[in-house]
């Protein structure tokens, strides 16, 4: 069992979540915060199923994750 930190967005249709610390790229959504974490569990496991066990051994691994704001020219 390792444990994984995930960011869930809400968005205006839904909620989308994605893992840190993986290697390579896991999506998943959802209409609900519950849908969209238990969509994301089940792409990681499919995700170690395809690529491996390797694929949850990130060196250095994400300790804490922060959401910063700033401001870009567009």
């Amino acid at each position: 069992m390792k444990n994984l930190k995930i960011i869930v967005e809400k968005h205006p249709d839904g909620y989308v979540a994605y893992p840190l610390g993986i290697k390579g790229v896991v999506v998943g959504q959802g209409d609900t915060y519950d849908d969209a974490l238990s969509d994301i569990k089940s792409a990681i496991r499919f995700h170690m199923e395809t690529f491996g066990p390797d694929v949850l051994l990130v060196d250095p691994p994400v300790l804490e994750a922060y959401i910063a704001d700033t401001e870009v020219e567009a």
